[in-house]
């Protein structure tokens, strides 16, 4: 059986060993998807970190002073979720706002109709309730 020894090369063969662009790419993109290391692949091949470091920076979406910001789907999914529940609490909230507000001009009506501060009168009770005695 081959051992790895075998295969060694010297500096001399290594320095004029060179990589396909293609190599390049796919040995990038399997660092950017975290399936394999700067240092895995720089230990397979023989090559300098900063040799792959470089590929890092001339093919993949590795920028200095750029930051990506990577969503996993679940989150994309969690925040859709989210704002589809907001929009249906404002839609509850909205729906309750027009019910108290026709509930309020009922009340208005009936004041008018009936001449009786309807309002001012279940003010009291609630103060009352409260422990609230003062009487206007």
């Amino acid at each position: 059986m081959a051992k790895r020894q075998h295969f060694n090369q010297s500096t001399m063969e290594r320095r004029r060993r060179t990589f396909s662009q293609d190599f390049k790419i796919k040995k990038v993109r399997e660092i950017e998807q975290k399936i394999t290391t700067v240092t895995e692949v720089s230990r397979q091949y023989e090559v300098r970190r900063n040799s792959v470091y470089q590929w890092l920076t001339q093919y993949g979406n590795y920028k200095k002073g750029i930051r990506t910001i990577v969503e996993s789907e679940s989150d994309t999914r969690l925040i859709l979720e989210l704002k589809a529940k907001i929009a249906s609490l404002e839609q509850i909230i909205g729906q309750k706002q027009v019910q108290i507000d026709f509930k309020n001009k009922m009340i208005d009506l009936a004041e008018e109709a009936y001449g009786v501060d309807i309002k001012k009168k279940f003010e009291n009770k609630l103060l009352s309730g409260f422990g609230n005695t003062e009487k206007e």
